[in-house]
């Protein structure tokens, strides 16, 4: 089984390399899917449909635009990775640990101690919580090679 790995959350740190860079390092057989990663694409994904006087609209239609790959990625993997970063709050990451939990989709959170409480829900739903890249690629070691 190749196992299809939705990598979700904050984009200013390496942290998906990282992963990916682990479990190649392990022959885990694992693909990554992601949203869009790069912030000024995402932003302006709905541009192609018209300009916005308000960012409110702009956004709006940027966020439906984005929406189509991220819901079909995410019903479609086995596991998530959601990332919560020091620098943004990542509210997109915890919609799709939300949806990931409505959906009954395992997903395990990446994010250090000091944002423990504020995600004591998102963290509840999850099958794990890590504070490294290293300590999810242990995981998916354990998960997959046990599979």
């Amino acid at each position: 089984m190749i196992w299809n790995i939705y990598l979700s959350g904050e984009i200013h740190t390496d942290w998906r390399q990282q992963l990916k860079q682990g479990c190649e390092a392990h022959n885990l057989s694992v693909v990554f899917t992601s949203a869009v990663t790069n912030h000024e694409a995402s932003d302006s994904a709905g541009d192609v449909l018209g300009g916005e006087e308000s960012g409110f609209w702009r956004d709006h239609k940027s966020a439906k635009v984005n929406a189509i790959r991220t819901k079909n990625l995410i019903e479609n993997c086995d596991l998530a990775v959601v990332r919560f970063g020091d620098k943004y709050k990542q509210w997109n990451a915890a919609f799709d640990a939300g949806y990931c939990a409505a959906l009954g989709t395992p997903y395990i959170t990446l994010h250090n101690e000091d944002v423990i409480h504020p995600l004591k829900e998102v963290d509840a739903a999850a099958m794990a919580w890590a504070s490294t890249p290293e300590q999810v690629v242990e995981i998916l070691k354990y998960v997959i090679s046990q599979a």
